[in-house]
This record gives structure tokens, C-alpha cells and sequence, in this order.
């Protein structure tokens, strides 16, 4: 038996990237997934079974229907994977209040939205696991994204307070931080395009000497989706290769 037997999944931000690996991975260890995103997602879907919906995650009316739908199709909600996210690209001293709004909009309240209404849907059947993907940007800061860096200290401190709650009213709830470091997604293959020399600095941010690949970062939330991951939560799940747990060379 495969590890997310049965279980129903939903993964935001599911059309591509660490969302597209988690989907791809979550159906082959036996999981009905339901993925949401604002770009289309339809040949993904019917590639992998899996079931798409477009969702933009700043909204609440959004949420409250697509949880819905999942209860009247599946039953019950089981695993949620808050991975929808976007960048600023604006340092401290550039940004725009549109900008850091709508960073905060998507990264922040998107996930506060959908812990929300996890933990209204699983606590109807005893349980699950709900997994925030953060980034190593949690722990240090960006200097030319503040309102990035901004929200993924945020999504820790979501993660924290909903894991206490959960704990405390015996929900059997666990909500846990997935953070990725350099991995070679569209976003840093958009800075390799423009500039190749990135490619290299990009790869030597980790100790490791390379960058990861979205499937890495997929393996983790199996883990985290899992009844492996039972006694876990409010804990942070690094998958960057060592950046954090490193000084800087001298």
C-alpha cells in the first residue's frame, strides 16, 4: 500500500513548480488530489487524475467553495498543502504598498485563509495534516524582497499559533512549515534566462553545491501528508541542502 492511501489532498498553487511535484507525487502514493491555481491547470489534471480548480487564495468565498466541494465529492478533506505564493521583487527601500499588499494577500492571509477552513473540515472526521510552505527566507532576509521575506516569517508564525490551537483543543490536527531553499523552478530558471552566469551562484548557495529539484521538496510533504508525521507539528521541515545550517565561507 502506498503512503497517502486514500487520503484527499489539496495542494494550492498546483499548476506548476514544488505544487506541480507535490501533486504528480501525491497521486502515485495513492492520494485523490484536488489542486487549485490561478493559471490553468487542466492538462495537469487530467495527466495525473487528479481534479483542478482555479482558486485565488486571497479570497474567503473561494476557500468556503472549494473546501465545500471537496467534502460533497470526497467525503472529507484530509491533507492540505498551502503552497500558492508569489514574490515582490522590491527591497525596503523601492517597494510599492500595491506591491507588498498583494505579496501579503496571497502568502499570508491565502494561507491564514486556508488553515481556517482545514481546520473547520478536518475536524469534522478526527484529524489530518495541514503543511505551509514557507522558504529558508523564514529565517533570513532578502535583501531586495521585503515583502516576500515579510510574508514567510509570517507563515511561520500561522503555522505556530494554529499547531498550538489544534494541539490544545485535541483536534488531531498537525500543522507543520515545509521550507525549500534554491530549487530550480520557473522562478529562478526566469533569473537564469536573462542573466546564465545566475545559474552557478544559484547553485553554490548550498552547501551542497547545487540547486534541489521540486520533486525533493515533494518528497517531504509525503512525509508530512503521511501517518509517518503523526506526532510532528508546529515544527519547521527544512529542505534547502544546508544553507541555513551553514556560516558563509570565509
Amino acid at each position: 500500500m502506498t503512503r497517502l492511501q486514500d487520503k484527499v489532498a489539496l495542494v494550492t498553487g498546483g499548476a506548476s513548480g514544488i505544487g506541480e511535484a507535490t501533486v504528480r507525487r501525491f497521486v502515485d502514493e495513492g492520494a485523490r488530489v484536488v489542486f487549485t491555481d490561478v493559471a490553468d491547470g487542466t492538462e495537469l489534471a487530467h495527466e495525473t487524475g487528479s481534479t483542478f480548480v482555479r482558486q485565488d487564495v486571497s479570497d474567503p468565498e473561494a476557500w468556503t467553495e472549494v473546501v465545500r466541494s471537496i467534502e460533497e465529492q470526497h467525503g472529507k478533506l484530509d491533507v492540505l498543502v498551502n503552497n500558492a505564493g508569489i514574490v515582490g521583487n522590491q527591497s525596503i527601500v523601492d517597494t510599492d504598498l500595491e506591491t507588498f499588499n498583494r505579496v501579503m494577500a496571497i502568502n499570508v492571509t491565502g494561507v491564514a485563509l486556508g488553515t481556517q477552513a482545514a481546520i473547520a473540515s478536518m475536524g469534522k472526521n478526527g484529524g489530518g495534516s495541514i503543511i505551509n510552505v514557507a522558504s529558508t527566507t523564514s529565517f533570513l532576509g532578502l535583501a531586495f524582497d521585503l515583502a516576500y521575506t515579510a510574508s514567510k516569517h509570517a507563515v511561520v508564525g500561522i503555522t505556530r499559533s494554529s499547531a498550538a490551537y489544534c494541539a490544545q483543543e485535541r483536534l488531531g490536527i498537525r500543522v507543520n512549515t515545509l521550507h525549500p531553499g534554491a530549487i530550480y523552478t520557473a522562478i529562478l530558471q526566469s533569473h537564469v534566462e536573462k542573466r546564465p552566469e545566475l545559474f552557478d551562484v544559484f547553485s553554490n548557495m548550498a552547501p551542497v553545491g547545487r540547486m534541489g529539484d521540486a520533486s525533493e521538496v515533494a518528497s517531504m510533504a509525503v512525509y508530512l501528508a503521511s501517518d509517518d508525521s503523526t506526532f510532528s507539528t508546529g515544527a519547521q521541515f527544512v529542505v534547502d541542502g544546508g544553507i541555513v545550517n551553514t556560516h558563509p565561507s570565509m
